[in-house]
């Protein structure tokens, strides 16, 4: 059963064209500009990216991301484990959630809708925040890509 707490959805329509916003969301390094994550290596699907949190004040965190697909143009999906904000704590055995960015050509731009997904399958102590966090974090990095692809 899927609940409300078990999704996020974002959409915004970003002003460049879709090929900008493709290279933004699927070459690494982009990616961690906008996202704020420096990632060592490139996405390549089925493969693991890791990377160092750029983002002020969660410097000591790093980040993992499982490259599920990548569908030119139009579909880059990945897993990971979401606020993962505790050093030491081994998230390895908890389920993922799947994080889905999908393309779309619209009037002045294109549209990015990014859907995260599998919260209702996290432990219980941490799911209510874990979905808090990144609902938060799904609107900042909305801007954040934004911004990118407008001054890129």
């Amino acid at each position: 059963m899927t609940t409300q707490t078990d999704r996020i959805e974002k959409r915004v329509t970003l002003r460049a064209p879709l090929a900008k916003v493709w290279r933004a969301i699927t070459n690494a390094q982009e990616f961690g500009t906008w996202f704020k994550v420096a990632l060592q290596g490139e996405f390549v699907e089925g493969q693991t990216i890791h990377g160092q949190i750029t983002y002020p004040g969660y410097e000591h965190l790093t980040a993992e991301m499982q490259i599920v697909r990548i569908k030119p143009q139009t579909y880059f999906a990945y897993r990971w484990h979401p606020a993962a904000m505790e050093v030491g704590v081994d998230y390895s055995s908890e389920p993922t959630t799947l994080v889905e960015m999908t393309l779309s050509e619209a009037a002045g731009g294109t549209e990015l809708t990014i859907t995260e997904s599998g919260f209702d399958a996290l432990p219980a102590a941490r799911r209510a925040e874990a979905f808090r966090l990144n609902e938060g974090g799904w609107t900042i990095q909305c801007d954040n890509i934004a911004q990118y692809v407008a001054s890129a």
